[in-house]
């Protein structure tokens, strides 16, 4: 837990150790976090205080931790994120893998009847052809990891045909070509789909179009950051969805939330963090099988 310098972030990370989730390492300012533990009435005597003098170490001791394996996710307190990303992303020293890293929500809607993930709502400002095929795949893992085989995958644009003055369409088909030739796999993928299409089986109908994932997404895939960080948040804060957050393709998974997030969007994230925890390690187990 790194930099649990808030009420919800320490809370958080407590609700999920009491609820049997995690073990959790803080890291951070130890005097500040005993003057918040003070403040709260909260007790962590049961769980390892790791001291930082402020959030930038925070972040740098944490990642440590997980080179030494002495940790196996991280997850954001109550820094900026580019700080937790800055030694996530270090050449040296830090947990990079050869895909690029994103950002899924995971959003429980109650007006739609499954879950639904975004991507990417937070990290890739305007993600190239390349940077989607990976964004893409991390969010087919991460459907797997929570139990759906066969997510279906709609990318997103404001209409549904190929046209070259939008050309989140022209990437769109691309992607599903990619698809077909094996360049992403786990999942069935169609686009561009407006959102309307992607998520109501009557509007894709009434379009005349035919497709196994039009009305019926798993995974919306957003043309640029601020497309999907809006269409997350108004889905948070409009229509009452809960959501967990994390950052796929790293070497562990990473929580990540909002500094304004609540406690129970941090509980939420944690178990997602440790189902894909799992699969990562059962993934790397066959492997060395395999070998």
């Amino acid at each position: 837990m790194v930099h649990p310098c808030s009420p919800d972030a320490l809370r958080g990370a407590i609700e999920a150790a009491q609820r049997g989730l995690i073990e959790p390492i803080l890291v951070g300012p130890e005097a500040k976090i005993k003057r918040l533990v003070e403040q709260e009435q909260l007790d962590i005597s049961p769980y390892r205080l790791v001291a930082a003098e402020h959030s930038h170490h925070s972040a740098e001791r944490a990642v440590a931790l997980i080179h030494a394996g002495e940790a196996q996710t991280l997850m954001k307190g109550s820094l900026h994120t580019d700080e937790l990303l800055a030694e996530i992303v270090k050449k040296d020293g830090g947990l990079r893998t050869e895909r690029r890293l994103s950002h899924c929500f995971l959003l429980s809607v109650p007006t739609y009847p499954r879950l639904i993930a975004i991507t990417d709502a937070a990290i890739n400002i305007a993600p190239t052809l390349e940077d989607k095929r990976d964004i893409i795949q991390n969010a087919i893992d991460l459907a797997h990891a929570i139990g759906i085989l066969e997510p279906k995958v709609a990318i997103l644009s404001a209409v549904e045909t190929v046209t070259n003055k939008i050309p989140s369409t022209l990437e769109a088909g691309a992607l599903c070509k990619m698809a077909d030739r094996g360049q992403i796999s786990g999942g069935l993928l169609d686009g561009p789909l407006a959102f309307d299409n992607a998520i109501d089986e009557q509007a894709a109908k009434t379009k005349g179009i035919l497709s196994p994932v039009a009305g019926k997404a798993d995974i919306l895939v957003a043309p640029g950051l601020e497309a999907g960080n809006m269409l997350a948040k108004q889905l948070t804060f409009m229509a009452d969805a809960e959501a967990a957050g994390i950052v796929l393709g790293a070497r562990v998974p990473v929580v990540l939330t909002s500094r304004a997030d609540s406690a129970r969007a941090r509980l939420a994230s944690c178990a997602v963090a440790v189902l894909l925890a799992e699969a990562q390690r059962k993934a790397l187990a066959s492997t060395k099988v395999a070998a």
